[in-house]
């Protein structure tokens, strides 16, 4: 028995002695951060030093012992970046060296797979003019950037010249992004160039419609048209090419498409001062947000989405703030009190993982919702692509467990207020905020939909909910929201829409159809990273 015991006891030293050692064998992202310092950090301003890299200055985020968001700003750095280090960090998302004094030429970032957020600005870089840097020593002219997604856009203080490409990406930024290089002329700058139309942009109007042909109060609320449709301008489009028009019945009767002159001073003061709606800021709203109804009512706008509970746009305002607005279908359920009491609970709702709500308005016939724009899309146009950016790119093993964390703990703490439900879960329901972290977006909101109503939400709904949960005039549940996480989760692994398989080839039986699926890109090694088909460690579907 001794000896026995003696055995155990010797393996079990062993077993403590191999895990000691395992903090003292640097990972592969340690030896490639010390390989970059050794390029940019002359004066051993970062003290990297000790065995756990995620406690590093700068490194922000880890996951899996792995980097994810690495911030090196102001910190006197000088050199040039080395690519083949900066490359092995290939779970990184966000990265920053803002504000130091590296030059050079930027290297090839391609094997950086996981990037999604890169900031360079104030530095000293040289060479080719990469997409987007200020202050710095570019020069040359601005390629024709058309990426809709692009939210931060600043070549200001440069060398840069000849013509501003007009395209829908750069036309959204204003003189301050492109300030400081003399040689630029475009609209964007107020500088015409020679042997170019002074005439103005053709960007597409911003039109909210209504939802049917003859304007209604509903619709006057919020009809906000934009510079030109065809070529054709706005007669009363304003200096900036926006013009805001809030009909009356009185307008609509005569024929008359445009506000008279005693007209359009009213505005959002109208529907406050006669009582008929005002505008309700949400938690923290009040303080973060300081606009008014009649700055919401003169916002441009762009129609993002409709689903089953109403259309939603992108306004921008005229002093450049962006907010996203729902505009809901049914505005006479439930009852002004109800409503009122929902609103100031959804309102409360505040997480990372959760798009804020941040005001509502309630008229008669009318009740829009205000949350946070959120510029780089939704989760469905990451996995499945948009129809500008084409079919989407299959997601690293590690970016899908990233998602899918941020949506079972956003989901988690909507579940911790009583009674509340998420109601809609989809893809198409799932936002990416600054540093792509997925947030929760129309949670709630199945309350405020009539029972009665007879009007069915999209086909693509109900392949997101539970099969007992599939009659409209049912309350949502919280166990619904969990089969439509795993719905979710599905369609996160395999890439595929599942209504689209689900009813072409599989009926209703989702486990077979994943089976399904994961028999097809076995059998081709197409589509699915390597990462999902062989994950680490067990992993069994059903």
């Amino acid at each position: 028995m001794e000896h026995l015991v003696s055995r155990y006891c010797l393996l079990f030293i062993i077993f403590i002695f191999n895990l000691s050692l395992v903090p003292v064998v640097k990972s592969g992202d340690a030896e490639a951060l010390l390989a970059l310092k050794s390029f940019i950090d002359p004066f051993n301003t970062l003290q990297w030093q000790g065995s756990s890299v995620c406690s590093w200055q700068g490194v922000k985020e880890c996951m899996d012992g792995r980097v994810t968001k690495l911030v090196l700003e102001y910190l006197n750095l000088t050199g040039s970046l080395n690519g083949s280090s900066l490359n092995l960090l290939d779970q990184i998302r966000v990265l920053s060296f803002k504000g130091n004094s590296i030059s050079g030429q930027i290297p090839d970032l391609s094997g950086l797979v996981n990037l999604k957020s890169l900031y360079l600005n104030n530095n000293n870089f040289t060479g080719k003019f990469p997409d987007s840097l200020s202050d710095n020593n570019f020069n040359g002219s601005i390629p024709p950037l058309n990426q809709t997604s692009l939210k931060f856009f600043n070549v200001s203080n440069n060398h840069l010249n000849g013509q501003i490409p007009v395209t829908p990406a750069l036309v959204r930024f204003n003189i301050s992004s492109f300030s400081g290089n003399v040689g630029l002329c475009g609209e964007q700058v107020g500088n015409p160039c020679r042997g170019t139309s002074s005439g103005p942009a053709t960007s597409p109007a911003l039109v909210i419609p209504s939802s049917n042909h003859k304007l209604n109060k509903r619709t006057k609320l919020i009809i906000i048209v934009a510079a030109s449709v065809a070529g054709g301008v706005v007669k009363d489009a304003k200096s900036k090419g926006v013009v805001t028009m809030e009909e009356t019945e009185e307008g609509e009767a005569s024929g008359g498409h445009g506000g008279s002159g005693d007209q359009s001073g009213k505005q959002g003061g109208f529907w406050e001062s006669e009582g008929l709606g005002s505008l309700v800021f949400l938690g923290a709203g009040d303080q973060q947000m300081s606009f008014s109804l009649e700055d919401l009512l003169k916002a441009s706008a762009e129609t993002l989405g409709r689903g089953s509970m109403g259309s939603t746009y992108k306004a921008v305002m005229e002093s450049g703030f962006i907010v996203t607005v729902k505009r809901l279908k049914d505005a006479r359920y439930p009852r002004s009190e109800e409503f009122k009491r929902h609103m100031e609970l959804t309102g409360r709702l505040r997480h990372p993982n959760l798009v804020p709500l941040r005001a509502y308005f309630q008229a008669k016939e009318e009740r829009l919702l205000v949350y946070d724009y959120f510029p780089n899309g939704s989760l469905f146009s990451l996995i499945h692509g948009t129809k500008t950016s084409g079919g989407g790119k299959p997601l690293h093993w590690t970016s899908c467990l990233k998602i899918a964390e941020d949506l079972a703990t956003g989901l988690l703490y909507i579940h911790q207020n009583p009674g509340l439900t998420h109601g809609n879960l989809k893809s198409s329901n799932v936002l990416l905020g600054p540093d792509f972290e997925s947030c929760l977006t129309d949670y709630c909101l199945t309350f405020l939909r009539d029972p009665d109503s007879l009007e069915e939400p999209g086909a693509t709904t109900f392949f997101y909910k539970a099969p007992e949960c599939r009659d409209i005039q049912k309350s949502s549940t919280q166990p619904a929201d969990v089969y439509s996480f795993g719905v979710l989760l599905l369609e996160l692994l395999t890439g595929k829409t599942p209504f689209q398989d689900l009813v072409q080839e599989h009926g209703s039986d989702i486990p077979q159809w994943v089976r399904s699926v994961r028999e097809e890109e076995t059998e081709s090694g197409a589509n699915l990273p390597q990462e999902t088909k062989q994950p680490r460690g067990s992993f069994k579907l059903f």
